[in-house]
């Protein structure tokens, strides 16, 4: 079984949020019930560091968070799919449902945008730069920000590569 960035948010959403080890769990359940299949590990580890690249996913990392490790919740640019066989996850699973705190979880997306930001200034990756632009809406829209001086930063890094062409 391989998940597309918004099942992998679908699956974290039934919860409120994962942690990796939890998602790689309600996965491996997902697709046992779907004839046996298993989950790849590799393809896995990818599609998660992309959903976080595109965010997708966000990593929750609370002190109150009752889980050891951080929660993956869904993102602002996912559209939460569950996955065939997915849906009686929680049923099997024995996780409590949790509620991330939108405020910390805001401001932990609001650092991993920054630092997404700094680094396309950085390489100067038009692509990349655009996508981070977009993605901003997303994050304003999703979680209580204020990303009009990166989004300025953005636009005019992306105004000054297309009049060096």
């Amino acid at each position: 079984m391989n998940a597309t960035a918004d099942e992998l948010a679908g699956v974290v959403d039934l919860f409120g949020g994962l942690t990796r080890a939890e998602l790689e769990r309600a996965l491996s359940e997902a697709a046992y019930r779907a004839d046996g299949q298993s989950v790849d590990e590799d393809a896995l580890e990818t599609a998660i560091e992309e959903a976080l690249a595109s965010f997708a996913l966000v990593r929750y990392d609370s002190d109150a968070s009752e889980a050891d490790a951080p929660l993956l919740v869904a993102g602002p640019t996912a559209f939460p799919t569950v996955p065939n066989h997915a849906e009686d996850v929680p049923h099997i699973l024995d996780i409590e449902p949790r509620r991330p705190d939108r405020d910390t979880l805001g401001e932990t997306a609001h650092d991993r945008f920054a630092t997404a930001v700094d680094r396309a200034l950085t390489d100067t990756d038009e692509d990349r730069l655009q996508t981070l632009l977009d993605i901003s809406y997303d994050l304003e829209a999703w979680a209580p920000l204020d990303l009009a001086a990166e989004r300025d930063e953005l636009s005019e890094a992306l105004s000054d590569s297309e009049a060096l062409e």
